[in-house]
């Protein structure tokens, strides 16, 4: 139904309340304002709405519907016409070079094509939940029916400034319980003053990238690296400067060598992504040395870190800062459920104000009523209680990939099992081409990204990112069971052995 129209019928005018009704009803259908297959309301509301009798809306109703502009269905009320008189169509079309010009000029500026030019993704934020697709928690372990009795109880209790405007750094109380949590659980050195509540991880690197870097300046990323990390930074007309990463991680040595001047590094030193690699201690005593040296900024993206199966999570980089140079930013997305949309960024002292305003600029602050029910499941202990479960449950189903793939595919997709994260890296054969695997993966249903899409100038062994916690032990086995069984069915039947020999052969043959 049409939830709204604007229409004003003026009795001091020389024409009827009708025709008014009709005239204004008409130049709605018209303009498009409202859409053919809307549902008008019904003859008594509208009636009610604008204060005249319902013989008056009736009359205005049938003549639009003898033009052909409304049509009524039994029993379900009066509708606008899909189909619109042709006459009037042709009058109300422009001709055909008026449309060509006018969709010239239908064109976003060229910062706004560099943006839409940006990919911040391999998947795409609406597709259904398939086998392997990464980044995702146990959404079906999730106690929605508790966050659910905290929502309903701070729906009915809650005073009126908690559904007002609220602070642009964040609920106050949150920021207290992130800071308490951050301390004891990640070694991080901040006071609530310097945390700062953001609309998940990708907002918090776009304040980042706005706050403290220039245009035209240089940032160092990792390489292979976060595709969202390197969005915000190139939409915010910063340099990007891809540095390989090693065994111990960013590459600090590489850095100075492929940009000496940069004016940031980002980092996920507790589980590199995507590789999964920690940094080592004196890697990380390098990069802070170097960051105090030149005046230079760190990002610590901490994405995962609750996530660790053979021992407590590392402390964060932070907590090794002596001279104020790490944002540290992590998200509830991993840990709860990305539709959540809560993250947090923490910053030194002396940039709170800069973060703060440049927050409230983005959209003000984010939702009240989710902050505080996040904030009840944080002090009632709900928070570390689900994250205790979640670390053995996601023990629990990557074993299960391990094994399945092991069984079904250990003659061409090599898995080990990790300390950390949410995904594995699955690696195929030094000359397949994991680009044309995936796709094949596609074909089949199974979302599988490609290891060598992370990379700008990284050259990697081909392989395929398989996310796992969302999945149960039977969707991980029916993931997998897909895997073994490309390429597609519409080829010949061939054996285990000889599908496994096409994979390859095409992947080879698609290398470029």
């Amino acid at each position: 139904m049409v939830p709204f129209l604007a229409l004003h019928l003026d009795r001091r005018m020389g024409s009827t309340l009708q025709h008014q009704l009709y005239e204004q009803l008409r130049a709605a259908i018209l303009a498009g304002r409202i859409v053919p297959g809307s549902r008008l309301p019904a003859t008594r509301i509208l009636a009610s709405d604008l204060s005249v009798s319902r013989n008056t809306i009736a009359g205005a109703f049938d003549q639009l519907l003898a033009e052909g502009y409304l049509e009524g269905r039994v029993g379900s009320g009066t509708y606008v016409a899909r189909q619109l008189p042709e006459d009037l169509l042709r009058v109300a079309a422009d001709p055909p070079m008026a449309q060509g010009r006018s969709n010239d000029q239908l064109k976003p500026s060229q910062r706004g094509q560099a943006l839409a030019a940006i990919p911040v993704s391999l998947t795409s934020g609406e597709s259904p939940l398939h086998a392997f697709r990464p980044g995702i928690p146990a959404l079906d372990e999730f106690p929605r029916e508790l966050w659910a009795r905290l929502s309903a109880r701070l729906l009915r209790h809650a005073p009126t400034a908690a559904l007002t405007y609220g602070d642009s750094a964040g609920y106050r109380p949150l920021r207290r319980a992130i800071a308490a949590y951050l301390g004891a659980a990640r070694g991080v050195r901040c006071s609530a003053d310097q945390v700062i509540v953001t609309a998940g991880s990708q907002q918090a690197l776009d304040l980042t990238a706005r706050v403290l870097l220039d245009r035209g300046d240089t940032a160092w990323l990792e390489d292979p690296g976060y595709l969202g990390a390197r969005g915000a930074f190139e939409a915010a007309d910063v340099r990007c400067e891809a540095i390989p990463v090693d065994t111990e991680g960013l590459s600090v040595d590489l850095g100075l060598t492929l940009a000496p001047k940069a004016r940031l590094a980002y980092v996920t030193p507790s589980h590199q992504y995507p590789l999964g690699i920690t940094m080592s201690l004196p890697r990380r005593m390098q990069l802070l040395a170097w960051a105090r040296r030149q005046s230079a900024w760190i990002v610590e993206d901490d994405y995962d870190s609750e996530y660790r199966y053979a021992s407590r999570p590392l402390p964060a980089l932070q907590g090794l800062d002596s001279s104020g140079r790490v944002i540290y930013t992590g998200t509830f997305s991993k840990v709860l459920f990305p539709a959540l949309r809560l993250g947090y960024l923490v910053v030194p002292e002396p940039l709170v104000d800069a973060f703060v305003s440049a927050r409230a600029l983005a959209d003000r602050h984010c939702s009240g009523i989710e902050q505080i029910v996040l904030t009840e499941f944080l002090g009632e202990g709900h928070f570390a209680r689900h994250v205790r479960r979640m670390r053995a449950l996601y023990a629990e189903r990557q074993h299960a990939l391990v094994t399945a793939v092991s069984h079904e595919l250990g003659e061409w997709l090599e898995i080990s099992p990790a300390e950390a994260g949410l995904d594995l890296i699955g690696w195929l054969a030094r000359d397949s081409t994991d680009r044309a695997v995936s796709e094949l993966a596609a074909a089949a249903g199974v979302i599988a990204p490609p290891l060598s899409a992370y990379a700008v100038r990284a050259r990697l062994r081909p392989g395929l990112r398989l996310g796992y916690a969302a999945l149960s032990a039977r969707q991980i086995r029916e993931g997998v069971r897909k895997l073994a069984g490309i390429p597609p069915a519409t080829n010949p039947p061939v054996s285990r052995d000889s599908d496994r020999r096409a994979i390859f052969a095409k992947a080879r043959s698609n290398r470029g």
